[in-house]
């Protein structure tokens, strides 16, 4: 059986979004985040992650040190009783800088493997994120809607505009008409 999911962006969505953010001591999450995707669980949703990590393919930081802060925020959310299903990341380059793939949003490689690998229904998911590449992404993936946060205001594309994380998700389940059944 096919679930509905919440894919995210990492950086502006879930955390402050500090450039190139690759250390515990520099991961700060955005206010009410914690509250937000445990609702969004309590609510059935499978939560995915979905990240550009271009500081990888530019050197920044490596694959080790991405993992380790990974690690680092899904313990923390654990802690608050968040299970983070999955996360997939997108290490290369942007194209103008040289990259070549199909997982870097606003592609919807990340959100397309997801789908597959953890039997997701597009049609009853949505994505979360802060840049319109993020919007991009989920509509070519068909997801069911794309929402923008961070801004106030909708890109282009984006289903609504909100902002922060936990207005975006109240405004999911109210128009779901769920709190804490499942979807």
């Amino acid at each position: 059986m096919k679930r509905p999911a919440i894919f995210l962006d990492r950086d502006g969505v879930i955390n402050e979004d500090r450039g190139y953010v690759h250390q515990s001591a520099n991961f700060v999450f955005l206010p009410g985040v914690q509250d937000a995707l445990r609702r969004l669980q309590d609510a059935g949703f499978v939560l995915v992650i979905v990240t550009n990590q271009s500081g990888i393919g530019r050197g920044y930081f490596n694959e080790a040190d991405y993992a380790a802060l990974t690690a680092y925020m899904r313990a923390e959310l654990h802690r608050v009783g968040v299970t983070v299903d999955a996360v997939y990341h997108c290490p290369h380059l942007p194209p103008a800088k040289g990259g070549v793939c199909d997982c870097r949003k606003p592609l919807p490689g990340m959100i397309e493997r997801a789908i597959s690998e953890l039997s997701i229904d597009p049609a009853k998911s949505f994505m979360i994120g802060d840049k319109p590449s993020d919007i991009a992404a989920g509509r070519a993936a068909g997801l069911a809607a794309a929402y923008q946060v961070g801004h106030g205001q909708a890109a282009p594309g984006a289903s609504g505009g909100f902002a922060n994380l936990a207005d975006c998700v109240l405004d999911i389940l109210s128009q779901l008409g769920r709190n804490r059944s499942n979807p």
